[in-house]
């Protein structure tokens, strides 16, 4: 896989806790939270592709609009770079496994903001198959039901202990 090192990202004004987070790849990069979620856009799909080494090459209007990324920021940084901190490892592994295996991934996900909000997908990535090959994925995005996600954050806060 290709490594591409992210920037930590700017602290944001107001109360946020920094994170150092390590990425599969083996960069790591500072990061911040806040307790500030945004609600899923109404109506709308995230959409994004990413290449073989999870490198982001196409992002919808949805995607750069709740992400807080430009356009051009998102084009070519790694997937990770939505990477929450309360997102176990495992929940990751599982994807990237699932998907290498030509098979699709379903599952929610807690993605970072730019700014150090957050927001709750309900995720399905699949592979993108070209003349036979794997080319790439794809991830689309809907608004995830607020009983899954507590179920979710049940698990994953059980997942975390475990990891750490």
């Amino acid at each position: 896989m290709k490594s591409v090192q992210l920037p930590d990202m700017d602290q944001p004004v107001g109360d946020a806790t920094a994170h150092r987070l390590t990425y599969s790849d083996g960069l790591s990069r500072v990061v911040y939270t806040t307790e500030n979620e945004l609600p899923y856009p109404d109506g709308k799909l995230i959409v994004s592709r990413v290449d073989l080494d999870g490198i982001i090459t196409h992002a919808n209007d949805a995607f750069v609009d709740i992400s807080g990324y430009s356009r051009d920021e998102l084009i070519g940084a790694p997937h990770h770079i939505l990477r929450h901190p309360q997102m176990p490892k495992a929940a990751f592994k599982d994807l990237w496994q699932t998907v290498e295996a030509g098979k699709k991934w379903h599952g929610y996900v807690k993605n970072l903001c730019k700014d150090g909000s957050y927001y709750w997908v309900y995720a399905t990535a699949v592979p993108n198959i070209r003349h036979g090959e794997t080319v790439g994925y794809t991830s689309v995005r809907r608004k995830p039901s607020r009983s899954k996600i507590a179920q979710a954050e049940a698990l994953y806060r059980k997942m975390l202990e475990e990891q750490a």
